[in-house]
């Protein structure tokens, strides 16, 4: 039996581990992808050669008030070097930067410091235009009707209240709804709190004891309840304009999307698949995951993206080794609450009756958890913690490997398979039909 030597993100780090390479069925790191270096130029590329639209010059007249929707500090998706190149291009067409506005897509997070701002935003744009913290809960959010599926919409003022808006972030894939991007940046990014807890509780099934929607997974879209309420929301404002920006699994540089807030959204997210999609034949008895190192794996809520995408390659009572470093696990502290609970019909029951976005998470990690035997390589410190969520924790993904042999050899599974995922949070594994 030959041994090969995997390494795999960590923190700032790398772990290795040497595993029996006749075993290893997929080594997923996504499929290759010819990478940009000047993500600026490509901006401005798509500012002027936009998808199903005008470009950005013809839709704007000097006087416009205009709102530019950005992502908050858990998307860092490179908004300093871009969007002085939309500013530019607002302002050599009339667009004067007191008639510009950035409001940033807390959702349900917290607003920026002053500092925060300048760290995502950069100074220079946090001196020439004004900035508004999105408040889900702020008494002013304007009415735009109710969805067909009953959500109540409720958008932020400075957004509702512009003359044209543009919606900036980046496409990535979501567990619940699809893809991230496009119509997120609105819903739940400047939603008023009953709009996004209304829409969120489709990701829980029907019926009280089924357990999460089916249809609410990564990667997927159609028949997904989840996704279609959240764009009937971003239908109702009609931004007047898209820039979505598409990384690597390895976080390079893929491609800027820009034009209209849906197809040209859509047509990023089918370059995303492209390129984060691997087709595999069969499920493995081990998983090998790491979120992809930091800032991915800071803290328990992040990495369980991990989880998520590699539940796709995972046997039912399989064996699942996850590395996440996570320096700052229990943040934020309502996900930690939530992921200590055990009893997981209660836990679905709790949910439903107040429904929040980190209970959601909480809730499908357990079932994920529940489903196999999870080893979580991570800080010393964590492990009391890591135990309360129904994992084993230890310090390195070597150790973690040599308690797997043992569960193996003691269930008697001497033909079993390995897949590992290097980066399980931004890849997709599917199993062909």
């Amino acid at each position: 039996m030959s041994l090969k030597t995997f390494k795999i993100p960590y923190g700032n780090t790398m772990q290795e581990v040497e595993l029996p390479e006749e075993k290893v069925l997929y080594d997923i790191h996504g499929n290759k992808a010819e990478t940009k270096s000047d993500l600026l130029a490509e901006t401005l590329r798509a500012l002027r050669d936009p998808i199903d639209s005008k470009p950005l010059s013809q839709l704007i007249k000097k006087g416009d008030k205009v709102a530019i929707v950005v992502s908050d500090l858990t998307r860092m998706v490179r908004t300093k070097e871009f969007l002085p190149v939309i500013l530019k291009e607002l302002n050599e067409n009339g667009i004067t930067d007191s008639d510009i506005c950035l409001v940033v897509a807390t959702g349900t997070h917290r607003g920026h410091t002053p500092e925060e701002n300048i760290a995502v935003y950069g100074k220079d744009v946090c001196q020439r235009v004004k900035i508004y913290q999105h408040d889900c809960l702020a008494p002013d959010l304007v009415p735009m009707g109710v969805t067909s599926r009953g959500t109540p919409i409720f958008i932020n003022k400075h957004v509702a209240m512009a003359d044209k808006v543009i919606v900036t972030g980046g496409i990535t894939l979501h567990p619940m709804a699809g893809f991230g991007g496009g119509r997120k940046g609105i819903m739940p990014g400047v939603s008023g709190h009953a709009t996004i807890m209304a829409n969120h509780a489709h990701a829980l099934a029907d019926e009280v004891g089924a357990g999460c929607n089916p249809a609410c997974v990564a990667g997927v879209l159609k028949s997904n309840p989840f996704h279609e309420d959240m764009e009937e929301v971003c239908a109702k404002l009609n931004p007047t304009f898209l820039v979505n920006i598409i990384f690597t699994p390895d976080g390079d540089l893929f491609e800027v999307v820009a034009g209209n807030w849906k197809t040209a959204w859509l047509k990023g997210c089918q370059d995303l698949l492209e390129i984060s999609k691997v087709d595999i034949a069969q499920k493995a008895d081990v998983v090998i995951a790491s979120a992809g190192g930091a800032p991915k794996d800071t803290n328990l809520y992040q990495g369980t993206k991990a989880h998520m995408n590699a539940d796709f390659a995972l046997k039912k009572g399989g064996i699942l080794i996850v590395a996440l470093e996570c320096p700052d696990i229990k943040e934020p502290a309502i996900f930690s609450e939530w992921c200590s609970k055990s009893d997981l019909l209660q836990m679905e029951k709790e949910c439903r009756a107040d429904f929040s976005i980190p209970a959601f998470v909480a809730f499908k990690t357990r079932c994920i958890i529940q489903d196999c035997t999870s080893y979580m390589v991570t800080l010393p410190e964590n492990f009391a913690y890591v135990r309360q969520t129904g994992q084993i924790p230890v310090a390195t993904v070597a150790e973690a490997w040599k308690l797997a042999q043992a569960k193996l050899k003691e269930q008697g599974r001497e033909d079993y398979r390995i897949i590992f995922m290097g980066h399980a949070s931004s890849t997709l594994p599917v199993l062909k039909a």
